[in-house]
């Protein structure tokens, strides 16, 4: 049975990205599409010919089955939480919701409407896959050392993406929680008791070090978001977990990185995640014991193959009841987390500014 889709957002996301996998793919028929602007509507229903509104509350559970959602952060919760609530299933872009109290209100619209499912891309990836395969080799795990640092990869200055009441933070959420997201596929979603994180911004408002590949809205306003969020992290089952996420550095290429440390082995992958056209030539996946480093083999996949992976066991999620409530219960350590980092944060800035005599 044909999945009928609305897609919510036609900025770059929504139109770039998801109208065509949803175009191409066997389960899905893209029947609506909603957005506040007027320009936008119009040059939309001009080039596809698919009807589009200006507000979700134009679709009802007879026209459509799932909404993709591809709005800015600060509207996840609302938006998805309105078509939740009509009854409306909602497939929502990460971050799924910038607070916990966010989880909260989205946990009640699921519990009393449609299903929520939540889109991270980087658990689809075939290398992470393979990295996940191995983890029973490495005995105990014991930690865990994450990373997605770009060279020069910041969103234009003044569009959403650089706006803390638009976008929740920086690079945090941005890269941050794919990174989450990947730890909570290898090792499974649980509490983190203990956060200590620092950010930095060095780059955020300097044009050089903008990503020429990004295709962003310009903003008039100066980016109030960190550029960098390094952070140590103790899981509830005892793992540490150190985390760096990185819209620019003074790095070569953009590379993304998952090195997990057990008590039978170290296991190392290297790669870029996204869509950057400045990454690692291959994925490279090593295993690490007692002195001898193995390389193994991945899988060599087209850019992005990993978003249209998402769409291939979309429609069996949908179908399955026992994925309700699977989303927001996955949200949740991460969100926790986040708040709690940018309040370590806040606090190591305070610290900072008093001079050292006082």
């Amino acid at each position: 049975m044909t999945v009928r889709v609305a897609l919510v957002g036609l900025g770059w996301a929504g139109r770039e990205l998801w109208l065509p996998l949803l175009r191409e793919h066997a389960d899905f028929a893209v029947v609506a599409a909603v957005d506040a602007d007027p320009a936008s509507r119009a040059a939309f229903r001009e080039a596809t010919g698919i009807p589009v509104h200006a507000a979700v509350d134009a679709l009802t559970p007879r026209t459509v089955d799932l909404a993709v959602v591809a709005v800015p952060n600060y509207l996840h919760a609302e938006v998805a939480g309105a078509l939740l609530a009509t009854g409306i299933s909602v497939f929502l872009e990460k971050p799924v919701c910038l607070t916990a109290a966010e989880a909260d209100t989205l946990a009640a619209a699921e519990r009393s409407g449609g299903m929520l499912l939540a889109g991270s891309a980087a658990r689809y990836r075939g290398d992470v896959a393979a990295l996940r395969r191995i983890l029973p080799e490495l005995g105990d795990i014991r930690h865990v050392d994450l990373g997605w640092v770009r060279a020069r990869g910041v969103p234009r200055a003044g569009g959403w993406f650089t706006q803390r009441d638009k976008a929740g933070g920086g690079a945090l959420f941005d890269l941050g929680w794919h990174l989450l997201d990947t730890l909570a596929f290898l090792l499974g979603p649980v509490r983190f008791p203990q956060v200590i994180g620092v950010t930095s911004d060095d780059f955020v408002n300097v044009g050089a070090w903008r990503a020429a590949w990004r295709q962003d809205e310009p903003g008039a306003d100066a980016a109030d978001v960190e550029d960098t969020a390094r952070g140590f992290l103790v899981r509830d089952d005892g793992v540490s977990v150190s985390v760096r996420a990185s819209w620019a550095s003074h790095a070569a290429r953009d590379v993304s990185s998952i090195l997990v440390e057990g008590s039978a082995g170290t296991a190392e992958l290297r790669c870029t995640f996204g869509f950057s056209p400045n990454r690692e030539p291959e994925p490279v996946l090593t295993v690490t014991r007692e002195g001898t480093t193995t390389r193994l083999r991945v899988p060599a996949e087209p850019i992005g193959v990993e978003y249209t992976r998402q769409l291939d066991g979309l429609a069996a999620m949908l179908a399955d009841p026992d994925n309700r409530g699977r989303a927001i219960a996955e949200a949740r350590p991460i969100v926790r987390m986040i708040e709690n980092f940018y309040a370590s944060a806040r606090s190591a800035r305070a610290r900072r500014a008093v001079p050292a005599y006082q």
